[in-house]
Formats: structure tokens, sequence, C-alpha cells
């Protein structure tokens, strides 16, 4: 797998939250991933964060961030998990994650509490995609706000994943796992 040196920025900004789910046993894998609590992001896909997050601010809303960059050897964690292509990217391709241009997140109102979307984050079934109806038309309402706000600051949507968007255009962003900027990891296999 090619590797690249990319500057990373660390996720900060008045108006988002970080609850790095990989950080703690709270995902699919159902240990930690990550034995850090910082989200990074490609210089790039910061500056759209910010769109976001100021947007959202501007309507009374925070975000909350779940996972950012996610370097190969928790790629390869939660492959060994859900080795479905819908839902992780197979490792030895990369993810967008992995590329420092992807950002799990969800809206939260003013203090903080996120909105109820239908379904928590890393729940891989049918009711997570984008346009499910199955879910209450409130948090079907959320998840477009959501996608509203996240398309006018310059992100996609995964379709099965009501939590996760990327920047545009992946070919243009190297993967990233260097080390240089790499928190360690918790019982993660090599690469």
């Amino acid at each position: 797998m090619r590797t690249s040196a990319m500057p990373l920025v660390p996720v900060v900004h008045p108006a988002i939250d970080i609850d790095l789910r990989y950080a703690s046993a709270d995902n699919i894998s159902g240990r930690p991933l990550y034995d850090h609590g910082q989200a990074l992001l490609h210089r790039d896909a910061m500056a759209a964060l910010v769109r976001a997050a100021d947007l959202a601010a501007a309507q009374g809303l925070r975000l909350r961030v779940y996972d950012a960059w996610r370097p190969a050897a928790a790629q390869w964690r939660l492959w060994q998990v859900l080795p479905d292509p819908a839902y992780v990217a197979d490792p030895r391709v990369g993810s967008m994650h992995t590329r420092g241009i992807a950002v799990d997140l969800t809206l939260a109102d003013a203090g903080g509490r996120p909105l109820d979307m239908g379904t928590g984050f890393d729940e891989m079934s049918a009711a997570s995609a984008h346009g499910c109806t199955t879910i209450t038309p409130q948090a079907q309402r959320h998840r477009a706000w959501l996608a509203g706000l996240m398309a006018l600051s310059g992100w996609v949507h995964l379709g099965s994943e009501w939590w996760h968007y990327n920047l545009p255009d992946a070919a243009r962003y190297p993967l990233i796992d260097d080390g240089s900027q790499a928190p360690r990891f918790v019982d993660a296999p090599a690469a």
C-alpha cells in the first residue's frame, strides 16, 4: 500500500464536539482501536468541516465527530470485524478515512445532545441508509438536515451510512499512514 505524508490537522472548532468512538469500546469491534482521543483530518477536509460547523452553529446546532482520519492498522481491525465493503473499506485498497478526507459525525443540539437519527452510529443495517423511510419522520428530517449542511460545505455522503461523509475526488488524496503524525493503536495488526 502506498503511503504519503500529507499534513493532518486536529479537529478543533467551538461548534464541534469530539466523541472518538474508536478510542472506546463503543463501536462495532467492541474494543478500543485507538489509544487517543484526538480527531485529525487532512487540511482540505478540516476547512470543509469548519464550513459545516459554522452553518450548524448559525442554526443553534453543533456537530459531534465520531471518527476522522483512520490509519491502516485500525482499518484492518475493522475489516476483520466486518469484511463487508458496503460498510467497511477493504484495507488493501484504503479508505476515505485513511486518506484523511472522511468524517463520521452527527448533529447535536446547542447543549451537545445528539439528535435522533433513527439508528446509532456504526449500526450496519438497512435502517442506517440515507433515505430510509422506516425510521421516524423526525429522524428522517435530522438526517436530511445533516446531509444538507454537509453538502453545502462540500461533502458527499455514503449511501449506506447516515453518519459518513467524505470529500469528492478521493484520487487527489493519497493514503496517509506514515507514523510521523500517527497516534499509537491498541492491539492493531501490522498492515
